[in-house]
């Protein structure tokens, strides 16, 4: 278990280090937002989503409360799978990648339900017009509870922004003349990032994490 509370520290400590900073350092009404270039490919990018990965929405406030209380039961879920298979001795190729991936739920998770509570501004879902509206300036920090909303409110933070390609097509091309074409266009944070790395570490040492299949 300590293994798994290492890394699971780790990359929350990284992951919400992270996110503090850009939401208490960037504006997020910045047109086009607020981005400060690492490299010209890669990025800091301060962008707010209040659903899934990767920047998508989900059902406005209620697919946000969905998405939520999913998340809170894959992470139990994913407490009891851990002793399980620390009882049955399962080799760190399953243990570690695992690790990595409840550690970014976790941290993702914590966006959501306290976010609301700790900043004084952020994103929030205007019932009128079913929409989330972003708000002008920075963030600060203040007293628990004393937030811009309230609990499983906040937004997830993302700033990781790495355009590989940024192409505008030549308007002489048929169809798709003028488009502009980015790719990775995706806005993202390290607890996304833990997911997908844990998620792909998975599949590549899948037949030494699963000899014998897949077992819960």
């Amino acid at each position: 278990m300590k293994k798994i509370a290492l890394v699971t520290f780790i990359i929350l400590l990284i992951d919400q280090a992270s996110k503090i900073y850009v939401k208490t350092h960037f504006e997020l009404s910045k047109f086009p937002n607020d981005s400060v270039e690492v490299f010209s490919w890669f990025k800091l990018t301060f962008v707010e989503n209040p659903g899934m990965a990767y920047g998508f929405e989900f059902g406005g406030l209620l697919g946000k409360y969905f998405l939520v209380i999913i998340r809170v039961f894959l992470i139990a879920g994913m407490v009891y799978l851990f002793k399980k298979w620390l009882q049955r001795g399962e080799s760190n190729y399953l243990i570690i990648p695992m690790a990595i991936i409840f550690a970014g739920a976790i941290g993702n998770l914590i966006d959501g339900m306290f976010y609301g509570l700790i900043f004084d501004h952020g994103t929030v879902y205007d019932e009128t017009a079913k929409h989330w509206m972003p708000y002008d300036g920075m963030a600060k920090l203040v007293p628990f509870g004393n937030g811009y909303s309230h609990f499983m409110k906040g937004c997830v933070v993302d700033m990781l922004h790495f355009p590989l390609v940024d192409w505008t097509v030549p308007e002489s091309w048929p169809l798709i003349g003028g488009k502009q074409i980015e790719f990775f266009k995706y806005i993202f944070n390290v607890a996304d990032s833990a997911i997908t790395i844990g998620a792909a570490l998975l599949l590549i040492f899948r037949k030494k994490a699963f000899p014998n299949g897949l077992e819960f």
